[in-house]
C-alpha cells in the first residue's frame, strides 16, 4: 500500500515508476536490469535489509534515496552518507530529496 502511495506521489511530481518490487529477489534483478534514473529504497522489505539491491545500484552509478521509518540510524552502515526520506513523508519533502539527490547534493 505504501508502494502504491509512493508511485501515486511520484507521478503527480511528473516522474514515471520504471519497476517496482515487494521482496528483495524481485529488486535484485530490477536492479540489474532495469533503466532508471533514480531509486526509491525502502531499508527493511519484508524484514530483509536492502543493503544488495543498494550495492548493485551503487555499481551501477545510479543515485538511491532510501525510505525508512527508523532514521538515519536504520541505514545500512556503509550508506549513511545516503539521503534518507523519513516515513511517513509529505509530497514536498519527497520533491526536495529528489532533487538534491539527483544533483547529488547531501539531503
Amino acid at each position: 500500500m505504501i508502494r502504491m502511495m509512493v508511485a501515486d506521489m511520484l507521478e503527480e511530481l511528473g516522474h514515471s515508476v520504471a519497476a517496482e518490487a515487494g521482496e528483495i529477489g524481485e529488486a535484485v534483478k530490477l536492479a540489474q536490469s532495469t533503466e532508471f534514473d533514480l531509486a526509491i529504497l525502502d531499508v527493511n522489505v519484508n524484514g530483509k535489509v536492502i543493503t544488495p539491491v543498494a550495492e548493485l545500484i551503487n555499481a551501477r552509478n545510479r543515485p538511491f534515496i532510501f525510505a525508512t521509518g527508523y532514521g538515519s540510524s536504520g541505514l545500512p552502515p556503509e550508506y549513511r552518507d545516503r539521503p534518507a526520506l523519513q516515513k511517513p513523508f509529505q509530497l514536498e519533502t519527497l520533491a526536495q530529496v529528489i532533487s538534491s539527490a539527483m544533483r547529488g547534493a547531501p539531503v
